[in-house]
């Protein structure tokens, strides 16, 4: 695999988590009250707001070498609004498209200094991202003046949950690009370092 290439597409993809982590902190100041709009609901909103475009980003962000493809998949992103069926468009692009959340432990081998280990729960699954999009896009929209208004208490409560497992999924974790038999490390943050930082890891030839 050519170096240039891959530190490109490192590139392309830190750029999309480091916005993410601007988002992140933008939610995290929101719920501290640290910052706001001076409106409870519309706060709420706006939080949810962030949170759908992150979980834009993460679904997006294995496509980000391949611009026609992710420029395609931004536009029905921006005109359909089941989260399923856009995530089924872009597993088909590229089956290793959704992050595999890891740890890193100290290795039990000589000459390796740590093991990855797949994290087993305490992270965004697959099935809670159609979830959480599908219910921060509910939101924001005016609900029925005839109907029951949104909660928006429960609202700031789950968005909390939310941010955490969004979080826990991306810290550390394993990313495919389409058209590349390797993989991608990432840490989201390193001791002594504000942006994301992400590692190559290629086939080795006998």
């Amino acid at each position: 695999m050519d170096s240039d290439k891959i530190n490109k597409d490192l590139e392309l993809y830190c750029a999309q988590m480091n916005e993410i982590k601007l988002r992140i902190h933008v939610v995290w100041e929101m719920l501290k009250g640290h910052t706001t709009t001076l409106y409870n609901a519309s706060n709420i909103e706006f939080m949810c707001l962030q949170i759908r475009k992150i979980l834009e980003q993460i679904s997006m962000g294995s496509l980000v070498v391949n611009k026609e493809e992710f420029e395609a998949v931004g536009k029905k992103y921006s005109h359909y609004w089941n989260a399923k069926l856009i995530l089924q468009d872009i597993e088909r692009l590229n089956p290793g498209f959704y992050p595999i959340a890891v740890r890193e432990v100290l290795a039990q081998q000589d000459g390796v200094t740590r093991d990855l280990q797949n994290k087993e729960s305490g992270f965004l699954t697959r099935e809670q991202f159609v979830q959480i999009y599908d219910k921060c896009g509910r939101v924001l929209h005016s609900y029925n003046p005839f109907g029951s208004k949104y909660d928006y208490d429960y609202y700031k409560v789950k968005i909390k949950e939310w941010i955490t497992l969004i979080m826990e999924l991306l810290a550390v974790h394993l990313i495919k690009i389409k058209g590349d038999e390797g993989f991608y490390l990432i840490h989201m943050e390193e001791k002594g370092q504000r942006w994301v930082h992400g590692y190559y890891f290629g086939k080795v030839e006998d």
